[in-house]
């Protein structure tokens, strides 16, 4: 025989209010990635400098990287490039002052693997009597095709946390002193899906990619009160070499498309909702990260299960074609 349940009307109430709160966060929070990602202005750029200032780009001799040096130029600030090839940061330099006449594009070529002192002291040297408004950490390495760990080359590992971790903190070190003295300034950090997502075969690089998000967020609470912006900007694959993608889709958008999203979307969280000092401003990125979030998780054996499976095919494909370009030799 069936029995039913009787609960008092007031509990009955209690729990329809309580699904009714949930369902309503739930769809405030969507319109609020719609809001972001689609209807509102990031805060100007002209909030934290002048035309004239300085911006400083790391990793700026290729890809996105570039990009930010270029877009920045062309909003009138002058640029620091710092990268590893001299001819390729002269090249840049030459390209930026000859487009946005009356910017001014100096270089510094360094290796950001060999963790060299004299390096960060020239970096000192460079920033200690411009005024920096903005400081761009997009410096990165990834590794050369998916990997287990235990197979993980000494060198290839020791460069990925040298120049994504360590890099990016001597350089910060080195500049922001120059913001927080201004009482203006902002810090954008360059992160990655494999640090929302725990990525095998990309372990170490998704490691660091973590490391950035908790270290910037903190950041961005400890610079808050002097004035100064931090944001970690989060992104699925951009069109670059780092990616090996060539062919531009929406959801692999150009450099180009994707800085224009990052710089015209300051101060918003697009898709990274609840993550302090955090946006993903490409719009598809954006719907990405909040359904992944939302929906499927990231830290769940499903979502690492996947990510492996994706990563595990890659690697397959790889090692097929270097075998093949090794045969032909």
């Amino acid at each position: 025989m069936a029995t039913h349940l009787h609960l008092p009307p007031a509990v009955v109430l209690g729990l329809a209010a309580v699904g009714a709160a949930f369902v309503f966060t739930k769809a405030f929070n969507f319109v609020r990635v719609l809001f972001s990602l689609f209807i509102l202005p990031g805060t100007s750029l002209s909030k934290f400098g002048p035309k004239g200032s300085w911006a400083v780009v790391t990793g700026a001799s290729d890809g996105i990287g570039k990009e930010y040096a270029q877009q920045l130029a062309r909003k009138g600030f002058n640029v620091l490039l710092i990268s590893r090839t001299q001819s390729k940061l002269d090249a840049l330099a030459q390209e930026i002052e000859a487009a946005n006449p009356g910017v001014k594009a100096s270089t510094l070529a360094m290796d950001f693997a060999a963790n060299n002192d004299a390096d960060y002291a020239r970096v000192e040297a460079a920033v200690k009597d411009l005024d920096v408004s903005i400081l761009v950490n997009n410096v990165g390495l990834s590794h050369s095709i998916p990997v287990p760990f235990l197979q993980t080359p000494l060198a290839e590992m020791r460069d990925i946390i040298t120049i994504n971790c360590v890099g990016t903190l001597r350089v910060t070190q080195a500049v922001a002193p120059r913001l927080v003295a201004r009482k203006r300034g902002l810090i954008l950090t360059m992160a990655s899906f494999g640090g929302v997502l725990p990525t095998p075969l990309l372990a170490t690089y998704s490691g660091s990619k973590a490391f950035l998000q908790n270290w910037s967020s903190a950041l961005g609470a400890e610079l808050a009160p002097s004035g100064v912006r931090v944001q970690l900007v989060q992104s699925y694959l951009v069109t670059s070499a780092m990616s090996k993608v060539r062919r531009a889709s929406a959801m692999i958008p150009t450099p180009k498309a994707f800085v224009r999203a990052a710089l015209g979307k300051i101060g918003r969280s697009g898709g990274a909702q609840g993550i302090a000092y955090t946006s993903t401003p490409f719009w598809s990125h954006g719907l990405l990260h909040y359904a992944i979030a939302t929906v499927a998780g990231t830290m769940n054996k499903l979502t690492l299960g996947i990510n492996l499976g994706m990563h595990a095919d890659i690697r397959k494909r790889a090692l097929r074609k270097a075998e093949r370009e090794a045969k032909k030799q």
